[in-house]
């Protein structure tokens, strides 16, 4: 039996948005979820404690950095990921084929795998499907991804068919190479870019392959937000009912709104820790540059409607000062407010799925938050 199920609790009448359960040798996860990502095996300047309390199910680790720094060997001698990092919860690894293509200047993609550098000391390195398997398994994640080739935005019609043909063959390397099938899920990656016939291509031959899940790879790369939703639009319903949809690298609010009313169970981003480093924070009414010269004298909180521990304890102004100051406790504050605002977003999401007003819901978060949707859809 497969390690990880999907159970469809509910779709929403509105919009078709799925409500669902994640079932994980770690535990059971409502959909829609967004999942923090811990490149190095933590999520930048926040504890495990810290991301339990504030209701994160499935974090993401990342395989290529994993494997440079300290070594899967290491992690493997640990007890696996879950002992190596304390979290008892569920864990998403990569396959590391993003870092490879967006990281390495110098690469050369084969039919056996892709010869690269690596970025921090220049050595030559190999990456394939099978050495991707070995490392996931070695990690003991809950969930791996197959190892794919990330196309770049944009892409050729003639390089993306060849890419989506080879991602199709390295996937069914990867489920070969798989040696932990009944403790680790793999999932497959649907590519294609912008292009329906490459997209449903993609599909059809991961679908044949009987995955325990499907990502739609390849999107947030760079490409306007309407070009993403279309293609979520005639993508995810190519992909099993009855398995998780993950779509990888997103995690705007806008955009976990439209991909979950688009059919999508999981996101991932580092966004929320990355611009809360900046001195950024999402908030009820939009984006907050807190560095601002504005806040120096505002005693409010980062957010009225928020509830988080940073929100209940700190004021604007407090927090501009650390930013300021380069203090690390500044970047935890607007890191932990950050991860609790979009875990807090897909529990409302997944709320207003069950009483069936997710559209209502977009409308007025949208309007709130000073999003302006032209390419909106309607429902």
């Amino acid at each position: 039996m497969t390690p990880i199920r999907y159970e469809l609790i509910k779709t929403c009448k509105q919009t078709g948005a799925r409500l669902g359960i994640l079932h994980t040798p770690h535990g059971s996860f409502e959909t829609p979820m967004f999942m923090p990502v811990g490149t190095l095996a933590t999520v930048k300047t926040l504890s495990p404690e810290e991301l339990k309390e504030m209701g994160a199910g499935v974090i993401l680790s990342n395989t290529y950095h994993l494997w440079l720094r300290p070594g899967h060997d290491i992690v493997k001698e640990a007890g696996g990921l879950h002992s190596f990092m304390n979290w008892d919860r569920g864990i998403l690894t990569d396959s590391g084929g993003f870092q490879v293509f967006s990281l390495s200047e110098f690469r050369r993609i084969e039919e056996e795998g892709v010869y690269f550098r690596n970025h921090l000391n220049g050595d030559k390195l190999f990456l394939s499907p099978e050495k991707a398997m070995e490392i996931q398994n070695a990690l003991g994640s809950d969930i791996m991804m197959a190892f794919d080739e990330c196309p770049p935005y944009p892409a050729t019609y003639e390089y993306m068919k060849q890419s989506v043909e080879r991602t199709s063959r390295w996937a069914e390397r990867c489920l070969k190479a798989h040696q932990r099938p009944n403790e680790q899920g793999l999932f497959g990656i649907v590519q294609g870019g912008e292009f329906e016939d490459l997209r449903k291509q993609s599909a059809q031959d991961l679908v044949s392959l009987d995955f325990p899940g499907y990502a739609v790879g390849g999107l947030s790369v760079g490409e306007p937000k309407d070009v993403m939703n279309r293609v979520l639009e005639f993508t995810t319903p190519l992909l099993p009912a009855n398995k998780p949809r993950y779509l990888m690298g997103v995690g705007s609010p806008d955009s976990l709104i439209d991909g979950a009313i688009r059919g999508i169970d999981m996101f991932d981003c580092v966004l929320p820790t990355r611009i809360g480093r900046n001195g950024t924070v999402m908030t009820s009414q939009g984006r907050v540059v807190i560095k601002n010269a504005k806040y120096a004298r505002d005693f409010s909180p980062l957010d009225p409607n928020c509830d988080c521990y940073t929100c209940r304890n700190y004021t604007r102004a407090y927090i501009r000062h650390l930013i300021k100051c380069d203090e690390t406790f500044g970047i935890r504050l607007t890191s932990y407010h950050n991860v609790y605002f979009l875990i807090k977003l897909m529990e409302q999401v997944r709320q207003a799925i069950r009483e069936d007003r997710l559209g209502d819901f977009r409308e007025q978060f949208f309007e709130q938050y000073g999003f302006h949707a032209p390419n909106a859809k309607n429902f």
